[in-house]
């Protein structure tokens, strides 16, 4: 157990950071699995309308620091890929 005020207060930060950070996560797991799921589905314009919301998650992830920039680019292009090739 932390024993000194700063090492306390670190553990709330980190907790607090945590939480923040799987907010971010699950918002780009959820995007993402409903793009996926409307092109397995054939709807290829709907899958479309969400690409800006995909990005936005993406590039505010990437800015806050939960995932890499260059992850962030990799995921866009691949889905991106993915809407396109299908259609």
């Amino acid at each position: 157990m932390a024993i000194t005020e700063s090492a306390k207060k670190s553990i709330r930060q980190s907790a607090t950071r945590r939480e923040q950070n799987f907010v971010y996560r699950d918002n780009i797991k959820a995007v993402i699995k409903e793009a996926r799921a409307l092109v397995l589905d054939k709807k290829m314009d709907e899958a479309k309308k969400l690409l800006p919301k995909i990005y936005a998650a993406l590039d505010k992830a990437a800015k806050v620091g939960v995932i890499k920039k260059n992850n962030a680019s990799r995921r866009k292009a691949r889905l991106t890929k993915l809407i396109d090739k299908k259609i």
